[in-house]
């Protein structure tokens, strides 16, 4: 039996509703942009997908591994959303879109200024065709200054904030982060800021020209690091699993698998020190303070790592939970899906897609205790273009099947 059919089943439900009613349209292709309107989906809005005729999202194509033929990694973010094909570079299919904006609350789009000034796609245009509309561009760089006609992935992003710099062993080179984070969290900034813009538009009745950069939020994401540099002027530097503030924060070996353990504070320190059998070592004067013991950091993470390696991971996990230590394993992606609390939890599941069983990880955020959030998988490639468009629009079956053959849907 495959991983994917060991998943738990979820069927298609109303999901959460706390933004039911708020219609949003995508206009975004990757990861960033489809990760943000898909936590605007999860949480009840109405996302509808728009996407190029004949190729769609560009992570439809990214891949292996594929599922059923269709790219695991789209299936990752678009999961409660429509689909609807539409080439808006053509006169046609432009009316058609501003019959969207129309009726719509929100649009998000990852395009660069000139390419939306050229789509007609800007906030300009689009405020004034619906003056209560949130526009929301999600840029590598954001829509004003020197850099804002410059393409960017996560790749870039990481790389300008200085999370690649801090990220590896001292004696590595710089280091990607292992999940595209800053195309997450520049998503997660574009579902904060349009439900922020949602809220003042209930007072002032307009919309708001929202603007978020993937590299902004990227730096942002370095807070804890640029704002002591910039107090201290002392540069931080490659650590590894090490933490450069705290003592002792880092991984160490025990007698068969490798843990995390972090003693961030006195009475962590001394709880410690007591759970080992060793009250007396942490008591000693000169580890009084964080800064006492980060002067003898090597000391003490060699007492540490001796203590460690007489005991499997195991011992040393139920141990120190007795004990509230923070420590845990260093998983891998089968042991992360397979771990019961996690699929307690509900945050793994499968469902039925249009050709078979499609995985997904939900949202992990509980409202009242519900956390449930699927109602539909990711649709393929323009599965409800007919459906929207005679819905929403009231366009004629005769005049779909002439848009279709003119390749306008």
């Amino acid at each position: 039996m495959s991983q994917l059919e060991k998943l738990p089943r979820m069927q298609g439900n109303e999901g959460l509703r706390l933004l039911e009613g708020l219609r949003v349209l995508d206009m975004t292709t990757s990861i960033a942009g489809p990760y943000a309107t898909q936590l605007l989906a999860d949480l009840g809005a109405e996302v509808t997908k728009i996407e190029k005729v004949g190729g769609g999202d560009d992570t439809r194509a990214w891949g292996p591994p594929f599922l059923d033929g269709e790219s695991l990694w789209y299936l990752s973010v678009n999961r409660n959303k429509a689909s609807v094909t539409l080439d808006v570079s053509r006169p046609e299919g432009q009316a058609i879109l501003d019959d969207l904006v129309l009726q719509s609350d929100v649009i998000v789009l990852n395009m660069v200024p000139k390419v939306q000034q050229k789509l007609g796609l800007d906030f300009d245009r689009l405020h004034a065709l619906n003056s209560r509309l949130i526009h929301v561009s999600l840029t590598g760089f954001g829509v004003s200054g020197a850099r804002s006609a410059l393409p960017c992935y996560d790749l870039v992003a990481e790389g300008y904030s200085g999370v690649m710099d801090l990220t590896g062993e001292p004696e590595s080179g710089p280091q990607k982060v292992g999940t595209p984070a800053a195309d997450l969290l520049a998503g997660q900034d574009v579902a904060l800021a349009t439900l922020a813009a949602v809220i003042e538009r209930q007072r002032t009745q307009v919309g708001k020209q929202v603007d978020v950069s993937m590299v902004a939020s990227m730096v942002r994401f370095m807070s804890p690091r640029i704002v002591p540099y910039l107090g201290s002027g002392d540069r931080v530097t490659r650590s590894g699993g090490r933490d450069s503030v705290i003592a002792v924060y880092q991984v160490f070996d025990t007698a068969d698998d490798p843990i995390t353990l972090g003693l961030g504070n006195d009475a962590i320190w001394a709880r410690f020190w007591k759970a080992v059998d060793s009250a007396e070592y942490g008591a000693l004067e000169k580890f009084r303070t964080n800064a006492a013991r980060r002067d003898a950091r090597s000391e003490i993470v060699a007492a540490i790592s001796e203590v460690l390696k007489t005991r499997p991971r195991a011992h040393w996990l139920a141990l120190f939970a007795e004990y509230r230590i923070p420590a845990g394993p260093i998983n891998r992606v089968d042991q992360v899906v397979a771990d019961p609390h996690l699929l307690d939890d509900g945050l793994f599941y499968a469902v039925d897609g249009e050709y078979g069983l499609v995985p997904q990880v939900g949202l992990g955020i509980k409202f009242d205790g519900q956390s449930a959030v699927h109602r539909r998988p990711p649709p393929t490639l323009g599965q409800d273009t007919v459906r929207v468009l005679q819905e929403r629009l009231g366009i004629q079956e005769a005049t779909l099947a002439n848009l279709r053959n003119e390749g306008i849907v």
